[in-house]
């Protein structure tokens, strides 16, 4: 019986690492691309490791082409707006399951039925509310976008985290003093930190690699973000591929940073923040 299981596991073990092959080895191919020079992926892009590493498309990309421009306003956009939609859909969720509880029930189901709209239904009255707004090519109103579609989704999705934090536990901080800000910031954040950070992942990602609005609401060259940028290279008649692959892992490489940087915290058990 133990030998049977150990072979179990080791068969488990072979399929789980051959499907981590196939799921990493595309990023991969990608990052190591970006180090070849351009003559070498024409004559030989088959081949996975360069002949001599270069750093020459990270150079034109970020120099020449200047993209450090749209990669500061990616990281801007993308901040802002994970910033601003965990603070409103926290507070949200939390007014939605501590104080209007059968209501709160409907308005997340009405929340969630704006994600039945396909997003390019929406260019039209979105281009015309923020050109009558006069937020068109700016920053806010590409921010003000992103978070009609960030916020209701990350309403749902706290809402049922809120949900699993004892009212037992808040109850015990009131009687030791603490108001119902200190309650909400102390007691019941620690608690879902994991709903929080699994949110902010969302929205980040999301308002990482937008391109649509970005596209039509940004006119500038230098407004637009990273992914709109990256497109413009697909436009050249003469195409760069290395230079193109290295524009894609600088998009790509952001998201994957952010989610390793957090990633400990989704470990965290939902009953940490209530250990005094």
């Amino acid at each position: 019986m133990k030998k049977g299981k150990r072979v179990g596991d080791i068969l488990c073990n072979v399929y789980l690492i051959i499907l981590a092959v196939f799921a990493v080895f595309p990023l991969l191919w990608l990052l190591v691309s970006s180090f070849k020079s351009s003559s070498e992926m024409l004559n030989n892009p088959t081949k996975i490791l360069p002949i001599q590493w270069t750093l020459e498309n990270f150079k034109t990309v970020l120099i020449t082409l200047n993209f450090t421009i749209n990669i500061r306003n990616s990281v801007i956009i993308a901040a802002a707006t994970t910033l601003i939609a965990i603070v409103i859909s926290s507070l949200a969720a939390y007014g939605v399951v501590r104080f209007f509880p059968k209501l709160g029930d409907v308005m997340t189901k009405v929340l969630v039925t704006t994600y039945m709209f396909p997003s390019i239904m929406l260019v039209i009255p979105y281009a015309m509310v923020m050109s009558k707004l006069g937020l068109t090519n700016t920053r806010i109103g590409l921010v003000l976008v992103y978070l009609s579609f960030s916020v209701p989704y990350a309403v749902w999705m706290l809402v049922g985290f809120f949900k699993t934090v004892p009212i037992g536990i808040e109850e015990a901080a009131r009687i030791d003093g603490a108001n119902k800000l200190q309650v909400f910031v102390r007691v019941v954040l620690p608690l879902v930190a994991p709903g929080i950070v699994s949110t902010a992942i969302y929205v980040f990602i999301n308002a990482w690699n937008e391109y649509l609005y970005s596209m039509i609401l940004m006119s500038s060259s230098d407004k637009t973000t990273i992914s709109v940028a990256v497109k413009t290279l697909e436009g050249a008649d003469i195409l760069n591929w290395g230079s193109l692959m290295a524009a894609c892992a600088i998009v790509v490489v952001p998201s994957i940073i952010f989610f390793c940087f957090i990633q400990s915290k989704l470990a965290g058990g939902l009953s940490d923040g209530a250990v005094k």
